[in-house]
């Protein structure tokens, strides 16, 4: 028996409601009426509800397996995109509304009480999901194939929300069907083992996959090529979660990746290039519209007097800023022609800010602002911006940054001019980069990633950005070389890097690669010498060590193995590198609400983190 929800989840999984929601996804507007006797007859009925399950994933404050853009402009800074990368080594914040993650990333986060910023103990969605898994074959006056495909979105989106917990978590309750206040044995009892709740994701997303349509069937509802591109990630990532943290039987995982991978390249999708190296990654990200674009699979949809958001706002207002250590990977193209890391590059210089982002994979300056008044004006319209000089940092006046790396993935000068919670641009759930560099990681962990993989995957983003092609036997970047993997395995790590931050993937990528000490060095960012403090491009930002006048950002310095000084980000700050710390016995998963043991004490904790129960004990 699967042993499932503690008596703190009678009031989430008894009382169902189904009213509409100001803040859904899509607008969609469930039913109230489940349990009218002519309920579950029609597709109407169908589709209401399932809208329904649309909107409640989409919830901004509960779930975050699907947040995109937050329409609420608080709540942006506190959980999107920008925040959540806080939670790993390609972004570091000081803002007050971000610090859970900066404190996620260094070990010291406090053990929550209630739900906490990153995540949700919430169960209200897969109640709402079980419940119509078990009526809508009452609906039968529809063809099977019409009933199916709405099952197709309930399965899709329980297989999400369990790879999400087991994510956070790791063994969590599972449930497949709908709970009452008789069902005592399954509302008390433990968490099930996560090798039992994966392979009922993997049952359900293979089962989404066969009923849900190829070919589109409504406003932006869930397609088969969606479905494959969930379980491509589902694959992937327990699939190396098992082989990196020992747990065994990989391969199934693995394989299914590969699979759902190989039937995705066949549909017709394909990486968006216009020929224009310099702004066809931007696209993605700045689009109003992404329902035309062959590479997004499934996105989430914003429109004016519908649902907005106001993520350009934010993008370049807040302390905080990517990180050297991400910066350092985007390759840089030689004289002669060669991509190579940073370390081995022949014409490399971070001399000057400028030079830094000279010859770089052109990702770079589609992700942060390259420095210079050129880049300014480029981005911004307006004078008033654009006659700043970039970088900025400290207590320069406009738009400091905490590194000197300023994010600009997502920004678009027309969209940040419509103001407050007025944004439209569309964020892409799904794209086929992704799948492009599942299969090339999959088949790499797999010992089979030959030249035509890559020629089909990594070249092919490659070539959207100008770059020069990757080879099977690539020479080994010193900055990975004692991390004990394949030098290939690095270049496919990177360019997953690269090409999808900010897109909610890299914390659970170092986790699932059992790369969580990464998150214990030091936290840099751009070169910043003695010298620089007298340069009057600086002007207003505080002398170094700020003490005597610093205001609210002073600047520290950290001189590096290569004789060079660079911004130590978060030196006399409670993430400093003397108090970053990461426990392999315990960080790995996020604990569970205290709140949530002290009405179920048979779910148990996480290792390491606290029951809630040591005071009481002691009392």
């Amino acid at each position: 028996m699967k042993k499932t929800i503690g008596k703190y989840m009678v009031v989430g999984m008894v009382a169902l409601t189904m009213t509409a929601c100001n803040d859904s996804f899509l607008e969609r507007t469930p039913t109230n009426n489940l349990n009218d006797a002519m309920y579950w007859k029609s597709e109407a009925d169908l589709k209401a509800y399932a809208n329904g399950i649309y909107n409640e994933a989409a919830s901004n404050g509960t779930y975050k397996f699907m947040v995109g853009f937050h329409s609420d402009s608080y709540s942006v800074k506190i959980t999107g995109p920008y925040s959540m990368e806080a939670m790993s080594d390609n972004f570091a914040t000081m803002d007050g509304s971000q610090t859970w993650a900066a404190a996620v990333a260094a070990g010291i986060e406090n053990q929550p009480s209630g739900n906490p910023s990153y995540g949700s103990w919430s169960w209200g969605l897969l109640r709402r999901i079980n419940v119509f898994l078990e009526n809508y074959n009452r609906a039968t006056s529809l063809s099977e194939t019409v009933r199916q495909r709405y099952a197709g979105e309930a399965l899709f989106f329980r297989a999400w929300f369990y790879l999400y917990m087991v994510q956070t978590y790791g063994d969590v309750p599972l449930i497949t069907h709908s709970l009452g206040t008789d069902d005592v044995e399954e509302l008390y009892g433990p968490r099930t083992s996560r090798k039992e709740v994966m392979k009922q994701v993997l049952d359900d997303i293979n089962t989404a996959c066969s009923y849900l349509p190829a070919e589109k069937w409504g406003d932006n509802r869930l397609t088969k090529g969606a479905a494959l591109a969930l379980k491509a990630r589902i694959g992937l990532y327990e699939g190396t979660y098992r082989k990196y943290h020992k747990l065994g039987d990989e391969a199934e995982f693995l394989n299914a990746c590969v699979s759902a991978c190989e039937e995705l390249m066949g549909m017709g999708y394909e990486i968006y290039d216009t020929g224009n190296p310099a702004k066809d990654y931007t696209a993605l990200f700045t689009t109003d519209d992404l329902d035309p674009n062959k590479e997004v699979i499934f996105y989430r949809k914003y429109e004016s007097g519908l649902k907005r958001h106001r993520i350009c706002g934010y993008a370049l207002n807040l302390r905080n800023g990517g990180t050297k250590d991400f910066v350092d990977d985007f390759l840089c193209v030689d004289a002669d022609g060669v991509a190579r890391p940073v370390a081995l590059s022949h014409d490399y210089s971070n001399d000057t800010p400028e030079e830094e982002f000279t010859n770089r994979d052109p990702r770079l300056s589609q992700t942060f602002l390259a420095p210079g008044n050129a880049a300014a004006a480029a981005l911004f319209e307006d004078a008033a911006h654009a006659k700043r000089t970039f970088p900025r940092i400290g207590n320069m006046n406009g738009w400091p940054t905490l590194t000197g790396y300023h994010p600009i993935k997502y920004y678009i000068r027309e969209q940040d001019k419509k103001g407050f919670n007025e944004e439209t641009h569309d964020y892409p759930l799904f794209r086929y980069a992704e799948v492009l560099l599942n299969y090339a990681e999959a088949k790499a962990e797999l010992g089979a990633c030959t030249q035509d993989v890559l020629d089909k995957t990594i070249n092919v983003l490659r070539d959207r950005v100008n770059m020069p092609h990757l080879t099977v036997n690539p020479e080994m970047d010193p900055k990975y070389a004692g991390y004990g993997i394949s030098s290939l395995l690095v270049e496919i790590r990177r360019e997953r890097r690269v090409e999808l931050s900010f897109e909610y993937l890299r914390y659970q990528d170092l986790m699932r690669w059992a790369w969580g000490d990464k998150l214990k060095e030091r936290v840099l960012g751009m070169r910043l010498e003695d010298s620089d403090f007298a340069d009057p491009r600086y002007d207003g930002a505080i002398t170094k060590g700020g003490t005597e006048g610093a205001g609210l950002n002073p600047i520290f310095v950290f001189k590096a193995e290569d004789g060079k000084q660079y911004i130590d980000v978060y030196e006399n700050t409670n993430y400093a590198t003397s108090r970053r710390s990461f426990n392999p016995n315990k960080d790995y998963l996020r604990p569970i609400p205290i709140s949530v043991i002290s009405k179920n004490l048979d779910l148990g904790q996480n290792p390491g983190w606290p029951t809630g129960q040591e005071d009481k004990d002691k009392k």
